[in-house]
């Protein structure tokens, strides 16, 4: 297997290293790293595709006398040393993810930290790419890299329990069981990657980063930590997306390739994605040929969120479907780790490693995904052992059995035992698989109308750089672009409009002309007319329609019609506006849908209508905009109608029994304002606060 890395093909350097060792799980990891960065002597490299100035490295108290979040712990480093300079670069991230990422990086990572900790965002990646690498460099002595980012959601122990009081963010909120691994190496290994991330670094920034001499009697690497391997050769494989004056790397992707060819007895795989058509090909491939590796891939039971699980998954679906109709030998086996039966739980993996044969080791950034074989820029570490280095197999395969180990939650010695016993890595996992925790199969079907939703690969997970004079055309068909960007105009134009006059009667002189003793007076002539209720119904379309404050034709309604009479009409009145203002946005936002998704616009399962039902009470009981934007922006998307209309009703009731009882008391007050019902007025909006306050926080809470 030593032979399988060929340079300039599959790595770019391959250099030794004195001492190895693979860290699994965030405990492990954030501890030796804040027992390393406690050691740095010139410089600090912390690149990645997130960092958070908040993060909690240490969680059990045993700092040694440092700062445990990361941020202060740089600060005290640089101020205690002064000759040690920091450099950290992050992902200039897409705002898809800027509810996962930390407000002001900036400030809180440069600004407000020693003037020798440098901070930068990159940004210098082709449209849709990411700096996906992550990776840290102490002293160019000593280095990691893998798959864990100095991020909010990654700390946690290999117990993975459940409930865990120390698995929480920086706010802390508590967040689900995760698993991750982080190589490190010393030596010229290290320096290898030191030279990688300075020009990360200089490419970034335009300028070189400037590094004291390094001292060469610098060992940063914490005497807590026993190394996995020593004298070993590391191979480092990038993906870099060609884009500017940077050429194209793709060692990644062949180093995937190769590896799978060169595999005779199993294949175990670890990581977040399987959706790379490459990948995909290739194992393919192994599992049609007749003496064939077992290939074993564990995998998250779902991956993030709603988006992730309506793409990713989806296409991680299609793929399995693939490889499950190639398997005519029976050699394949998907498993996700599954922590608790009931009630039910389960791990999820960020790792990106790969076993093969217990020859071959890598641990990296990089998913099985199309973006990490070309797009994303990437950096994974690999281990080859030659046929005849036993004890290098013998390591390689101890990594293996304490993977395996924890996600069946057995011992390693009995995994060991069984793998042996069985001579087959899938009848070991089989025999050892229990109940409780454990390496569960890994459910892939996705519903008919969900996949008929979810468009082509290359527009969700592409493999390379697409030209932005491209980019619109996997939107839009070409014929179909001027009719979509008219309607857009329209869309936008339309929009534009009712935000305005939102804004007009909310900051501008204008807004003084309607005002609550204008509006009541207008319903008190409308009181009058003989056809009120169509009246009434007519004033709160016509007030939606230019954006008048909802609450105030509210209040006018109930002072003159009564608490009872005045609750319906407010109630049917606001729920027709909000209704007229939808139907208005589905008119022209349904057909700029359909020309801008054509084939692709379907319903989604009564699942995912749920869920719009949910939103819709959520925007009403926490209103992010003025009611007529919502309203209209609503009708632009792809809420359905019935949800939309439910919604709005059920989340709009309490708002208006409060608006109601509010308008009521101040009404009784003016009419005899003496102490008892001023204090009545005084206790009700105490009430109704506290009541409007709580609902809010819990429907942000079982919101979010």
């Amino acid at each position: 297997m030593d032979k399988l890395l060929q340079p300039s093909r599959n790595y770019h350097r391959l250099e030794s290293a004195h001492r190895a060792a693979v860290l699994i799980d965030g405990e492990t990891y954030f501890r030796v790293l804040h027992q390393a960065l406690r050691r740095a002597r010139h410089s600090v490299f912390i690149v990645g595709w997130d960092l958070h100035s908040e993060v909690r490295l240490i969680r059990d108290g045993d700092t040694g006398g440092y700062p445990e979040r990361l941020g202060t712990l740089l600060d005290s480093l640089a101020q205690q040393r002064p000759d040690l300079v920091i450099y950290l670069l992050s992902w200039d991230f897409a705002m898809i993810y800027a509810m996962e990422r930390e407000f002001f990086p900036r400030y809180k990572l440069k600004w407000r930290t020693h003037k020798r900790i440098h901070f930068a965002l990159d940004g210098r990646h082709p449209v849709g790419a990411s700096q996906h690498q992550k990776i840290v460099v102490i002293d160019d002595a000593l280095a990691f890299a893998g798959g864990f980012d100095l991020s909010q959601w990654r700390w946690d122990t290999s117990r993975h329990l459940p409930e865990d009081e120390r698995r929480t963010d920086p706010s802390g909120k508590p967040y689900p069981p995760f698993h991750d691994v982080q190589m490190m190496v010393d030596g010229p290994a290290a320096r290898a990657l030191g030279e990688l991330v300075k020009a990360r670094w200089t490419r970034s920034e335009g300028a070189p980063p400037e590094i004291p001499p390094p001292d060469a009697d610098a060992d940063p690497w914490p005497p807590s930590v026993k190394p996995d391997f020593r004298d070993v050769r590391i191979a480092i494989a990038r993906t870099l997306p060609q884009n500017e004056d940077q050429p194209a790397a793709t060692e990644v992707r062949q180093l995937y390739l190769d590896s799978i060819a060169a595999a005779r007895r199993f294949i175990y795989i670890e990581n977040q994605y399987l959706s790379a058509h490459c990948i995909g090909e290739a194992l393919e491939a192994r599992l049609k040929a007749e003496n064939g590796p077992e290939v074993v891939l564990v995998l998250p039971e779902k991956t993030g969120g709603w988006l992730e699980q309506h793409t990713m998954d989806v296409l991680r679906g299609r793929l399995v479907a693939r490889l499950q109709a190639a398997d005519r030998h029976d050699r394949l086996r998907l498993y996700y780790p599954r922590l608790r039966e009931r009630p039910h739980s389960a791990l999820m993996v960020h790792a990106k490693v790969m076993i093969i044969d217990d020859l071959l080791l890598r641990v990296g950034s990089s998913n099985l995904s199309n973006r990490s074989m070309g797009l994303d820029s990437e950096c994974d570490l690999a281990i080859a052992a030659a046929p005849e280095d036993e004890g290098l197999q013998q390591s390689i395969g101890n990594i293996r059995t304490r993977l395996l180990a924890e996600h069946l939650g057995r011992k390693a010695e009995d995994v060991a035992q069984a793998v042996a016993a069985h001579g087959s890595l899938i009848k070991a996992i089989e025999a050892l698989r229990g109940d409780g925790r454990t390496l569960a199969p890994l459910p892939v079907e996705i519903p008919d109308e969900v996949d008929r939703w979810v468009p082509e690969t290359r527009l969700i997970d592409p493999e390379q750089p697409v030209p932005p004079d491209k980019l619109l055309n996997l939107f839009v068909p070409p014929e179909q672009q001027p009719a979509a960007y008219r309607h857009a105009v329209k869309a936008l134009v339309l929009i534009a409009v009712v935000a305005g006059l939102a804004a007009v009667w909310r900051w501008t002189p204008l807004g003084d002309l309607i005002d609550l003793e204008a509006l009541r007076a207008m319903a008190a002539w409308i009181h009058q007319q003989p056809l009120a209720p169509l009246l009434v119904a007519a004033a709160y379309v016509l007030g939606s329609l230019v954006a008048l404050p909802v609450t105030l034709i509210s209040i006018a309604t109930v002072v003159v019609f009564g608490a009872w009479l005045g609750f319906l009409y407010a109630l049917a009145g606001s729920w027709l506006s909000a209704m007229a203002v939808f139907s208005l946005g589905r008119w022209l936002g349904r057909d700029l849908v359909r020309r801008l998704a054509g084939s692709l616009l379907n319903r989604l399962s009564r699942k995912l209508s749920a869920s719009g039902l949910l939103a819709v009470i959520t925007v009403r009981i926490v209103p992010v905009a003025p009611f007529s934007v919502v309203n209209l922006i609503a009708g632009v998307s792809e809420i359905r109608w019935g949800d939309f209309a439910l919604g709005t009703l059920l989340g709009m009731l309490p708002g208006v029994v409060a608006i109601v009882v509010l308008a009521d008391r101040i009404a009784e007050s003016l009419r005899h304002p003496d102490l008892t019902h001023v204090t009545i007025l005084m206790a009700a909006i105490a009430l109704i606060g506290l009541a409007l306050a709580a609902l809010r926080r819990w429907v942000k809470r079982t919101g979010s």
